[in-house]
């Protein structure tokens, strides 16, 4: 196994490299054997997947929890693992530099921040606290033996604020408060991804999706890491939904044939 300090140092490097770096997100320890047995580089967890398996729904998991999970994780493969630490599970800047202490001593190469504040009625931080947050966590992030990847995320067209400008302008400060990689979940549109692109010095990271360009397409723009978030988990519960369903109503097994494909990866994987 790789020291945590070569991991974080694999980890940013594969951000610098001729493709976009494709990050996947698994949701437990299984899915994480099996997508470093499918030849990925590098893992990140995902909020909303791992509170699916302990059947909650995203944002409700505690801060020791998602710790917990993310330190699993790391010990699953020899991958570089970043965790998706929400919204650091604080406020206030002092509570995310301790949220990112204790990412460093999980074993991450890396982990997300994002400006989502959890709360309806007022759902993105302030710009200027924001960024405050992002250089109380790059400060513990770059402070240690281990150089954290610090990845922040501007969440506005995630909840109801799809300003492209404002986007931009929030990654800019992100960047100015010292993180290493930027990352806006939501935008679609090619032309606003790579608008995104030029407007910062930094590797961007966009959220797969059904609706947005194909990995080919981001790649010419300049896109430079490409995660899922919690759609792998997603699709995982889908195929049990409608398993399950057959199963209930119709009486039959057409789902064999995807188990059967599940099975002989998991006996590889698995060994």
């Amino acid at each position: 196994m790789a020291t945590q300090i070569q991991q974080a140092e694999r980890f940013l490097a594969l951000h610098h490299q001729p493709q976009p770096l494709l990050l996947p997100n698994p949701w437990d320890l299984g899915s994480a054997k099996l997508l470093a047995w499918l030849g990925f580089s590098a893992l990140a967890t995902t909020s909303s997947g791992f509170a699916a398996t302990v059947g909650r729904l995203d944002g409700k998991v505690t801060r020791d929890e998602a710790i917990a999970h993310a330190g699993a994780v790391v010990r699953a493969t020899d991958l570089p693992v970043s965790a998706d630490l929400e919204n650091g599970f604080a406020d206030s800047p002092a509570g995310v530099a301790e949220t990112m202490e204790l990412a460093a001593m999980a074993g991450l190469a890396g982990c997300s921040v994002e400006d989502f504040t959890g709360r309806d009625g007022d759902p993105i931080y302030d710009k200027s606290l924001a960024a405050e947050r992002i250089a109380a966590a790059a400060e513990v992030a770059a402070s240690g033996p281990i150089r954290l990847v610090l990845t922040a995320r501007a969440e506005n067209y995630l909840h109801g604020r799809p300003d492209l400008a404002e986007t931009i302008a929030r990654l800019q400060a992100y960047q100015e408060a010292g993180a290493d990689v930027l990352y806006a979940p939501g935008l679609r549109d090619l032309a606003d991804i790579r608008q995104v692109v030029t407007s910062v010095d930094l590797p961007v990271n966009v959220l797969a999706s059904p609706a947005g360009p194909p990995i080919s397409e981001l790649a010419a723009a300049g896109v430079r890491r490409v995660s899922v978030g919690g759609s792998f988990a997603f699709a995982a519960l889908g195929a049990l939904v409608q398993a399950a369903t057959e199963l209930r109503e119709q009486g039959t097994y057409s789902y064999g044939s995807l188990a059967a494909v599940g099975r002989a990866a998991a006996l590889e994987a698995f060994k």
